[in-house]
Parts: C-alpha cells; sequence; structure tokens
C-alpha cells in the first residue's frame, strides 16, 4: 500500500456553484439603475437564472473543454466532395444553445433589450469567451440588414430568434440563424476601402455574384454572412447564405481557421469567393455607412466582453485571497495584498459601470442618447479593452504559481484578454474615431460633457479632471498624434462621473484618487493607504460563495 507524506491542505476551494451575476454587486448594481421598475423582477430573475447556470460545475467544465478541443476544418466529405465544415466539440455547441437561449442573440425587440442583454453578455463571457464571437455578431447584424426592408423582414427573426439550430440547410427551413462577417483583406486590414474582392450585378433582385478573398471571416459555421466588395459604384455591403434556397452550398471554400493565441474554442478562417451568389445590402458605394451600426454594436460587445473578462479575473483573485493563509493569516488580510485587490476591483467595477451605462443609452434611442454613443463607444472601447490585459495578468499573479497553470483557469484568461482591444478596430482606429466625432459631430461633445457634468462639484479631483479635459480639447493643433491621449482622459473622466454618481463612496474616492487625481502609481496595488481599501475588496468579493 502506497504511504502519504503529507495531507493537503490550504488550498482554495474551486469558485463553482454560486451565481456569477448576483455575486457581482457592480453589475447587478447597474442593471437596476437603469430598468423600469416594473421590468425589475423579470429581468433580474432572468439573470440570475443565468448567473447560476453559469457559475455551475458542469457549465464551467463545458468552458474548459471547448477551450481544449479548438474547432477542427473539413474542407472534404470521405468521398472527395468540397464540404467546407468547421466541426466542434460537443462543449461548444451546449454553450452557444445556452447562450441563444438566454437571449444573446435578441435585443432588438424586447423591452430594455440592450441592458438586459448586455448584462447577460458580461456574465456568459466569465464561462467561455469563443462562443460570444457568433453571439456578437449575429446580434449586430439585425441594424445593418434594416438598411434594406426586404432583407430585414426575411431574417430578422431568425437572428433574434432564441432557437439555436446548429444544422446547416436553406434558412428557411431553420428556427433560428447565426450570422458572421468577412470584412477585413490580406492588404487592407482595417482599410477596407482597399478591398479588392469583386461584385458582378446579376441583373435581378439586388443579386451580385462575389469573386475574391477575406482575411478574417468571423464564425464561418454561419448561416450567413454580411460581406464587404466592390460593386461597380464602389464598396458596397452584401448578404452571403452559406445554404442557397434550393438547399445547394453557396460557394464558400475555407482555406484555413487561424491559429489564435487565445479564443481557441471559437473558428476564424480565411475565406476565398469564387462565383459566390449575394445580396445587396443597401446602396452601392454606401458598404461602410451600411455597417456603421453593427460596428458600433460589435464595439460595444468588445467592452462588455472586457468587462466580464476582467469581472471574472477579479472573482478568481479575490476568491483565492479570501481563503489562502500565507504569513500567518489570510492574504486578504495583507496590507498589501489588500491594496492590489482593491485596485483591481476599482477597474473592473469602472468597466462594468460605463458598459452598462452605454447600453442602457442604446435602450433609450434619443437623440442625446445616440450622439453620447458616438463618441463614448470608441472612447471606452480603446480604454476598457486595453485595461483588460493589465487586470488579468495581475490577478494571475495573486495567485503565485498556481495561477501560471492551466488548471486555474488564469492561463486562458490572460491569452483572451488582449483580444477585444485587436477585435473590431484596434486603438489606433478607435482613438482615430473619437478625433472623427468631435470634428464632424458637435452635438457629440455636447452630449458628452452633459453627462460627465451631472458629477460636477462631487469631487474635486473629477472636477480638476474635467477642466483639464477642456483644455485639452480647446488646443487641437495637432491632435493626431495625441488621439490615444484623448481617448484616455475621455474614457477615464466619464468613467469617473458614473462612478461618482452611483457607486459606494469608497469605490469613487478610490478612482478618482489613483485615476483622476495622481494619487496611484502606474502599477496596481498602488493606491493611497488612507484609503478604506477593505470595503472596496469586501464588495467585489464573489457573493453566495459555496466555501465561504
Amino acid at each position: 500500500m502506497a504511504g502519504s507524506t503529507h495531507l493537503v491542505t490550504n488550498q482554495v476551494p474551486p469558485l463553482v456553484g454560486y451565481d456569477v451575476f448576483s455575486a457581482d454587486r457592480a453589475l447587478a448594481a447597474a442593471v437596476e439603475r437603469h430598468l423600469e421598475p416594473e421590468l425589475r423582477e423579470e429581468v433580474l430573475g432572468e439573470l440570475s437564472a443565468l448567473g447560476r447556470t453559469s457559475g455551475s460545475a458542469q457549465v464551467q467544465e463545458w468552458g474548459a473543454q471547448a477551450n481544449e478541443n479548438p474547432p477542427r476544418l473539413r474542407t472534404h466529405d470521405r468521398y472527395g466532395h468540397r464540404i467546407d465544415e468547421v466541426e466542434f466539440h460537443p462543449a461548444w455547441h451546449r454553450l452557444l444553445g445556452k447562450g441563444v437561449s438566454a437571449g444573446l442573440t435578441a435585443a432588438w425587440g424586447r423591452p430594455a433589450g440592450h441592458l438586459r442583454r448586455a448584462a447577460a453578455f458580461v456574465v456568459w463571457t466569465q464561462v467561455e469567451a469563443g462562443n460570444g464571437c457568433p453571439l456578437s455578431m449575429t446580434h449586430a447584424a439585425v441594424p445593418a440588414l434594416r438598411a434594406e426592408p426586404d432583407l430585414a423582414a426575411e431574417w430578422e427573426p431568425r437572428l433574434t430568434s432564441m432557437v439555436y439550430d446548429r444544422e446547416l440547410r436553406p434558412a428557411h427551413q431553420k428556427a433560428g440563424a447565426l450570422f458572421g462577417m468577412a470584412m477585413t483583406e490580406k492588404q487592407g486590414g482595417s482599410d477596407v476601402r482597399a478591398n479588392t474582392t469583386s461584385a458582378r450585378p446579376l441583373g435581378r433582385d439586388g443579386a451580385y455574384e462575389l469573386t475574391g478573398h477575406k482575411w478574417f471571416c468571423s464564425a464561418p459555421m454561419s448561416d450567413g454572412f454580411l460581406v464587404l466588395a466592390q460593386a461597380p459604384d464602389g464598396l458596397t455591403c452584401f448578404l452571403v447564405p452559406r445554404v442557397l434556397p434550393d438547399g445547394s452550398r453557396n460557394v464558400f471554400r475555407i482555406q484555413r481557421l487561424k491559429d489564435k493565441l487565445g479564443n481557441r474554442s471559437n473558428a476564424s478562417a480565411e475565406v476565398e469567393f469564387e462565383g459566390t451568389w449575394a445580396r445587396r445590402v443597401g446602396e452601392e458605394g454606401r458598404g461602410v455607412r451600411t455597417i456603421i451600426e453593427m460596428v458600433a454594436a460589435t464595439r460595444l460587445d468588445c467592452v462588455l466582453g472586457s468587462a466580464g473578462l476582467m469581472r471574472q479575473a477579479v472573482a478568481q483573485a479575490v476568491h483565492h485571497c479570501a481563503h489562502r493563509e500565507a504569513f500567518g493569516g489570510k492574504l486578504v488580510d495583507k496590507p498589501l495584498m489588500r491594496n492590489v485587490l482593491a485596485d483591481l476591483a476599482i477597474e473592473s467595477e469602472a468597466a462594468t459601470t460605463l458598459a452598462l451605462r452605454l447600453a442602457a443609452a442604446c435602450d433609450d434611442g434619443g437623440e442625446q442618447e445616440r450622439a453620447l454613443l458616438r463618441i463614448a463607444v470608441p472612447a471606452a472601447k480603446y480604454w476598457v479593452t486595453k485595461r483588460c490585459p493589465a487586470v488579468a495578468v495581475e490577478a494571475a499573479e495573486c495567485l503565485g504559481g498556481n495561477g501560471y497553470v492551466e488548471e486555474s483557469g488564469m492561463p486562458r484568461l490572460v491569452r483572451e484578454s488582449p483580444l477585444n482591444s485587436i477585435w473590431e478596430g484596434a486603438g489606433n482606429v478607435q482613438a482615430l474615431d473619437v478625433l472623427r466625432a468631435l470634428r464632424r459631430e458637435p452635438g457629440a461633445l455636447d452630449a458628452y460633457l452633459r453627462e460627465v457634468g451631472q458629477a460636477r462639484g462631487a469631487d474635486h479631483r473629477l472636477d480638476g479632471a474635467i477642466k483639464n479635459l477642456l483644455t485639452e480639447l480647446a488646443d487641437l493643433e495637432g491632435v493626431e498624434g495625441r488621439a490615444r491621449r484623448l481617448a484616455e482622459r475621455l474614457a477615464l473622466v466619464l468613467q469617473g462621473s458614473l462612478l461618482v454618481r452611483f457607486a459606494p463612496p469608497q469605490v469613487a474616492d478610490a478612482f478618482c484618487a489613483a485615476r483622476l487625481g495622481g494619487d496611484g502609481g502606474a502599477a496596481f496595488g498602488t493606491l493611497p493607504h488612507t484609503l478604506d481599501l477593505a470595503a472596496v475588496v469586501e464588495r467585489a468579493r464573489p457573493e453566495h460563495d459555496p466555501a465561504s
């Protein structure tokens, strides 16, 4: 009989069996804040149910399985027929099905649809971020399709359906459908006007024939795709169905799947079109304008996804430190570790609070809110997604060596964390879009200043930051070289104003001191020691912790 050299002690229990939504005080408070009273019971119950599902051991295991078993490309069947299919692990389909049934593609026709979906997206990202891509693309395709009313009437009910149908067959035979996107090409990347894929009119019902390539095609297993191509009158948006109405496969040649740093469970592909049938969406030559609302929706999802990743990283770090003992006590009670955790927590709460405010603006639909989104979405996308990798890495360090081991789940968060900064326009693209809004849409800056102005007088550091921002905005000479700095300041001031208005005083005080008042260092864990950091950490600790 094998002997035992020691008993296993002082190991942290897994963070499972809890309600991911309700345990996140900042998220739950943001949802309640923006909800109409008559919807509160329904929406909170719905999100709590998803939170319990997300926190269950079974669903967490599905997330790990989907990540560990990435998709595989099958270009041909056993007989040599070209099929261009992507095979996924069963866990991927289970997760995607849960996401669809939770309404993650159904925002457009529900009361408070964008708010409730945004909160659900933050929660669901914490299980496995990879399946968020097709959910995001499908959700975001709806406003683009509305540029062509007959297409919208045909496709919108399928895209907003809460039924997941994984089979490739004609869309009219399906109870629900998913969409992908193929915009960028090898030679242009974000400069989509450099695209060379051509679209030849077929002379009937807006039908065209596409020829060309796409360097990144998101979610290539989808039922349809929005594609940019050069029509006779310029860059135009098209709908490419995967399967044609007669049941035959459209020409959609998947050349290879990308071997990515993270986001391993999700397929991203290079595809070729050769005589591929497509329907025009919007006017010829107006492709960028047609997809602009889709881009805005996916950029907001980048903010939401990063907020979800940060929240999970912080929850794991606080959970670990609340249970792990070292040097005579719990790690969470050590002053320096408490400082690190509090610093991470205010970054996470600021991201969540901002993301949910923008989602609520999407539901409002008024001119003022649309103007705010025009400047706030690219600024938030720039800043929040850039903070995500720093939070993920620091949170992993809180677990020590355990955080560097795959079984902890932290390496998966670290690998995933840079994606949202790159996807849907990297940092420079977002910063330049902020400048574009400032120059072309004066109402955007007015809406922004009106929003942050609601907190003026409540914190002297915020007031000083607003004053400094106005000074910077008054001098736009050579502004392109300062575009990142400006986007950062816009995001930080907006976050500060929201936290001053809505967060507990300890959170707002810490944020304003470190992020706006200059009383913090470049690394996490450098908050002023005079703050009430214990209260900040306690707020970030997952509620209903089964091991506490």
